[in-house]
């Protein structure tokens, strides 16, 4: 080891084909990100227990048009064997779990509205993951079930692997307007629809249906010898209904309140018209003073009115929401795309200006109606925003962690050069860890068919890699700075120093190497265990073989007295003399 460190350093092509392996290796591995060789993700698909199917239909559906699609869903997946129970909320969330707190489970209580909790056996004593689970059969179910009431989304939500977020891909429109923001919610959501890799596309906002207002002719009601009150209640008592009258019982410490109401076939409407409204409103008559049975219909007119959506607001604006989930995909490359197909579908009626931003706001947009002049912002968010924000926060942690490493050296050295040296050698790991992630997304896509990705733990791991990287450099400098100020020459030294440090070099790497092995096989934490296996082998190829040549390069490693350094010393030590035999 050490004539060949004194040979390398002693010959310029060697040292030249050690600089060039390493940068083609950098360049390489750098290149694999923006190539999607590796692709990156907040964090990876985590196999759990449990999932949960969201059913939301037509604004204006009866809960028995819902509970018609959640039957469907439900014979499914009676027919899989790793499903162990399931349970359904009709007109109501489930009770809140992990995910739900910010799915707005709690908020559930429409008749459109519904929750199927299942409930799986034991991941281990089952091959198929969950998200593989739900992968396989959300578009059976969605292309089954879907089509029985009209603007039914079916949605499969996921236990998240990190921070719950309202829905892996979030856009929020905001405006004044409220036709157009609903044409443009519209116009997105397609785009989304369209977009490869993404699922589960929904507009939280309230359809806009026909509905009939029952407006009472108090002129009509009044020569007809009755009262607007009698009217008003026997409308509400047949359709509504509402307590007539209480019962004592010597069981029941309280009242116990009699409530009455048509039932469920005599209230319904059929067919669902003006003409079918009036028909039903001739059964129902009510007595006058004088005896006579006037019919309700000929007491109220029928208005015909759209009816009004809920008006969601968020920061003092109008707010239109429209989420989707990535199907085994980082929700990186389908944003890119579905961002680009935006900005050229909406140019056609929009005048679009991208806002200005480095992070959080880099992706948003502004919308200028072409037409009208209606303003118009397009924000994402989700588990987008929450991945820019912690790689942000991860590459400020990573920077500053360099500074402090330098300057650390800087004082402790009194030179810029071997601080420079110890930083980039540090930085270097990153080819073992880019590299890393390719060869296991490699054995993942061959093994389980999914992709291995860069994740937020990789990105700790590879900061963690510093202090390892620059201590394995420190003792190379260092053990080459006793000797040359002992009198050994200085590539000697060098080659001295790195054969003699090699061995606790290596021991270190494979300490590391062993004791992430077990946490490689994490599905969240796997990230961080690749980087620091992989790492550390690249971080310990350039310890011993690029640091000497940087080293070798540099006078400022050698002491102030030795005027000659660079091409030798004045007073020339035999190494042996020191304790150190030559190979």
């Amino acid at each position: 080891m050490e004539e060949y460190i004194y040979s390398m350093l002693g010959s310029k092509k060697k040292r030249k084909k050690v600089i060039m392996y390493i940068v083609m290796a950098f360049v390489v591995a750098i290149m694999m990100i923006p190539t999607k060789l590796v692709l990156a993700k907040m964090l990876p698909g985590k196999s759990a227990n449990t999932f949960s199917v969201y059913v939301d239909t037509a604004t204006n559906s009866s809960i028995t048009e819902t509970q018609k699609v959640t039957s469907c869903v439900i014979d499914y997946f009676k027919k899989e064997q790793s499903v162990e129970d399931m349970e359904v909320y009709l007109a109501q969330g489930a009770p809140l779990d992990y995910a739900g707190l910010v799915k707005g489970s709690a908020l559930k209580r429409m008749k459109n509205q519904a929750e199927i909790v299942i409930n799986l056996t034991d991941k281990h004593h089952r091959d198929e993951p969950s998200y593989m689970m739900v992968h396989r059969i959300r578009p059976i179910i969605q292309k089954k079930c879907e089509p029985l009431v009209n603007a039914t989304t079916i949605r499969f939500v996921e236990m998240p692997s990190g921070p719950p977020t309202l829905a892996t891909i979030v856009i929020s429109l905001f405006g004044v307007d409220a036709g157009l923001m609903r044409e443009t919610a519209v116009k997105i959501s397609n785009v989304l629809k369209e977009t490869e890799g993404l699922v589960d596309v929904d507009v939280m906002q309230d359809d806009i249906y026909t509905k009939y207002e029952i407006i009472p002719d108090k002129e009509k009601i009044i020569r007809s010898g009755l009262n607007v009150e009698q009217v008003n209640n026997i409308l509400y008592l047949a359709f509504q209904g509402m307590v007539v009258a209480v019962k004592n019982s010597k069981a029941q410490q309280d009242q116990i309140p009699i409530f009455i109401r048509l039932n469920d076939e005599s209230r319904s409407v059929f067919p669902n018209t003006r003409a079918g409204l009036y028909w039903k409103l001739s059964r129902l008559k009510l007595m006058n003073p004088m005896g006579m049975m006037i019919p309700i219909k000929e007491m109220v007119d029928v208005k015909e009115v759209n009816s009004n959506p809920s008006i969601f607001r968020k920061d003092l604006r109008n707010l239109v929401t429209i989420t989707a989930e990535c199907d085994l995909v980082s929700q990186v490359y389908p944003l890119l795309e579905a961002r680009d197909t935006l900005i050229e579908k909406l140019s056609h009626d929009f005048n679009v200006t991208k806002v200005p931003g480095i992070t959080t706001y880099m992706f948003d947009l502004n919308l200028v109606d072409k037409k009208t002049h209606e303003k118009l912002l397009l924000r994402w968010d989700g588990e987008m925003k929450v991945s820019l924000d912690t790689f942000r926060d991860l590459g400020g942690a990573f920077i500053a962690a360099l500074i402090l490493m330098f300057l650390l050296m800087v004082i402790y050295y009194k030179s810029f050069a071997l601080s420079g040296i110890i930083l980039l050698a540090s930085f270097l790991s990153i080819i073992g860890v880019i590299i890393g992630h390719f060869i296991t997304d490699i054995i993942s896509l061959v093994f389980s068919g999914t992709n291995f990705f860069l994740t937020a733990t990789s990105l700790i791991g590879f900061i963690s890699l510093m202090g390892i990287s620059a201590r394995s450099s420190l003792l190379l400098i260092d053990f080459s700075k006793a000797l040359i100020e002992k009198g050994v020459e200085k590539r000697r030294a060098i080659a001295i120093s790195t054969a003699t440090r090699a061995k606790p070099i290596l021991m270190t790497a494979i300490a590391i190497i062993l004791g992430s092995l077990l946490l490689s096989t994490d599905p969240i934490f796997g990230g961080l265990g690749i980087a620091l296996i992989f790492g550390s082998i690249a971080s310990t190829i350039v310890s011993l073989f690029l640091v000497p040549i940087m080293i070798n390069n540099t006078v400022a490693i050698c002491p102030i007295v030795n005027k000659d350094c660079k091409g030798g010393i004045k007073k020339h030590v035999n190494p042996e003399e020191l304790g150190y035999k030559l190979d």
